[in-house]
């Protein structure tokens, strides 16, 4: 007699299936607590290393104690005791001092300012940051990419460009948001998006699977609210793409 066999039947689940999705999904929670572990144990472990081997021959005796992290506690209060004093006037007149004798060594120079820059960019905290999350057609027309806005273009770019209103934003890539191009846009091919940055970084980190819940649409500041079911653009959305110089020149 032959096995009845249908839809509505449900498959039967061997004892290997289920222990293969058991493992998954306690891979899926022990992945990332082991991985985030590991990691701050190498970044103790670095410190430590480090740090320990500079301190005074009594000090670093009463310290090595086999206890990881001490060196951390160590770096973490001797850079914030710098940070004291690199805020009042002596602090800081130590520090033109030293810089001036930096900037008098060619190699030294150059490494030191770039690593000066880059630090600064990271750490420093200011109000500078990215005004809002948009979307601009790139690579052409008709493809739009997530950009994130940063200010507006000043300068010799927008007369160069002949566009009096211009924004500058950062195209950041996929899925390594670090990475990405400058683009200077006309303000009125700027569509903006009410999701947050972050929300818009993590959008595009995940390649689109983490997507944020829709907002009502809202416009540059200063610049009129777009229609209900239209996208946000800073023009007011409804503009029909202009022709650029390239595709309105005569061939041939």
């Amino acid at each position: 007699m032959a096995k009845k066999t249908g839809p509505g039947l449900k498959k039967k689940t061997t004892f290997l299936h289920r222990l293969r999705t058991s493992f998954l999904t306690g891979l899926v929670v022990v992945a990332p607590i082991g991985l985030t572990i590991w990691l701050l144990w190498t970044i103790v472990s670095f410190v430590d290393a480090q740090v320990v081997p500079l301190l005074p021959e009594p000090l670093r005796d009463w310290v090595d104690i086999g206890v990881p992290g001490v060196g951390v506690v160590i770096f973490v209060v001797f850079t914030a005791v710098v940070g004291y004093f690199a805020k009042n006037l002596f602090g800081r007149q130590i520090i033109r001092l030293g810089e001036s004798w930096v900037e008098r060594m060619p190699v030294v120079r150059s490494i030191y300012n770039a690593v000066k820059q880059i630090t600064e960019t990271i750490f420093t905290q200011s109000k500078a940051s990215f005004q809002k999350a948009c979307l601009v057609e790139y690579p052409r027309r008709g493809i739009w990419s997530i950009a994130f806005i940063s200010t507006d273009t000043k300068g010799e770019i927008p007369g160069r460009a002949g566009e009096p209103d211009m924004v500058s934003v950062f195209l950041p890539t996929t899925p390594n948001p670090t990475s990405g191009f400058l683009l200077f846009v006309p303000r009125a091919d700027v569509r903006i998006l009410d999701m947050t940055v972050e929300e818009a970084a993590k959008l595009i980190i995940s390649a689109g699977l983490v997507a944020p819940p829709e907002k009502e649409a809202t416009a540059l500041p200063g610049q009129a609210k777009p229609a209900p079911g239209k996208p946000g653009t800073a023009n007011g959305g409804g503009a029909a793409p202009r022709v650029t110089r390239a595709a309105a020149m005569p061939k041939g």
